[in-house]
């Protein structure tokens, strides 16, 4: 299995050199960018990790960089590093979705402790974005009667209540609520209302 990429973002060759020496040395994979525009037009965006963002940047900031990224849905956490940080600064780079905001000369330890959170908290996140798209994959399988029933059972009603709802027999909604679960891999109510609840609200 692939190990998480730390993508660095850094205009000074030796902090990107330093960072990227230290975040090898626990197995992780990196990644060196001294421009953040080039980097915004040809990072992975598909990669399991984080990124490491630099505050003062030529060309654009860490903070105008992390925003950016903010507003074209990139998932993967970011901590930021700065050698000036204010409160503004700070406050900012959480309201962009920064995961950890640090000062250089930063710590080896807790640099390798943010990261180690923000690429546990990426896993999961893909993992769940995966498991979604499998459940709405399975629902698209579903006739639309089998989806109308769905809906009802999911809301609690019986299968005499569906009936009455649908203009079926009870005997038919149970064939449709059977063919439902079986196209859909589950084995129980329980296990059909968690999957029908990841498909529509991932």
């Amino acid at each position: 299995m692939t190990s998480p990429l730390i993508q660095i973002v850094d205009d000074d060759e030796g902090v990107r050199r330093s960072l990227a020496l230290l975040i090898g040395s626990v197995g992780l994979r990196t990644v060196e960018w001294a421009d953040p525009l080039a980097f915004l037009q040809g990072f992975d965006r598909e990669a399991v990790g984080a990124l490491v963002l630099d505050v003062r940047m030529p060309g654009l900031s860490g903070i105008t960089l992390l925003e950016r990224l903010l507003a074209e849905g990139v998932d993967q956490p970011v901590v930021m590093l700065t050698g000036h940080g204010t409160v503004e600064l700070c406050r900012r780079a959480f309201k962009a979705g920064a995961a950890e905001f640090l000062e250089k000369p930063v710590h080896d330890e807790r640099l390798l402790e943010a990261l180690h959170d923000a690429v546990r908290r990426h896993v999961a996140t893909r993992q769940r974005l995966a498991a979604d798209r499998a459940a709405q994959e399975r629902l698209a399988r579903l006739s639309e009667r089998e989806r109308e029933v769905l809906v009802q059972v999911v809301r609690g009603d019986t299968a005499k209540q569906v009936a009455r709802t649908l203009g079926l027999s009870p005997r038919t909604v149970e064939s449709h609520r059977a063919n439902a679960a079986e196209k859909l891999g589950t084995e129980s109510l329980a296990q059909l209302i968690r999957l029908y609840g990841a498909a529509l609200d991932p």
